[in-house]
């Protein structure tokens, strides 16, 4: 039962992340344009609110499906290794193609954290069922 809880805890920590930045994206679309985005970058358009709002919303519905949902040993394999995606992304938009500004730094602690996370559930589920 323990373990169980646990798990629990895991999953809606790594729910947090989608929530609370998507939920900023969603609110705030162009203060997170006007720090994400290198100037050169930036419109704060209606249209660029509007996709950064989309983005939110979508992040917002994973954190959801990520805390109300009951992740197994291959999800949270997946899930980490789907995080190094993210990092490859992150890498390239903020030094090979510098489009995003240093803030995006959030998004790769985020990641970090996720990716820690990934880790403890995939170990802390190795006895638990498929």
């Amino acid at each position: 039962m323990e373990t169980q809880r646990r798990l629990i805890w895991i999953q809606r920590l790594l729910a947090a992340p989608f929530l609370v930045l998507g939920g900023w994206c969603l609110i705030a679309p162009h203060q997170v344009e006007a720090l994400c985005f290198r100037p050169e970058y930036q419109h704060l358009s209606v249209t660029s609110a509007i996709m950064i709002g989309c983005f939110g919303a979508q992040a917002m519905l994973c954190g959801l499906f990520i805390s109300l949902s009951r992740l197994t040993r291959r999800a949270f394999l997946a899930y980490g290794l789907s995080l190094f995606l993210f990092f490859a992304f992150n890498y390239y938009f903020v030094f090979a193609e510098p489009v995003f500004s240093k803030w995006m730094a959030l998004d790769f602690i985020a990641n970090v954290f996720m990716l820690g996370l990934c880790v403890m559930g995939y170990r802390l589920s190795k006895n638990t069922p498929a």
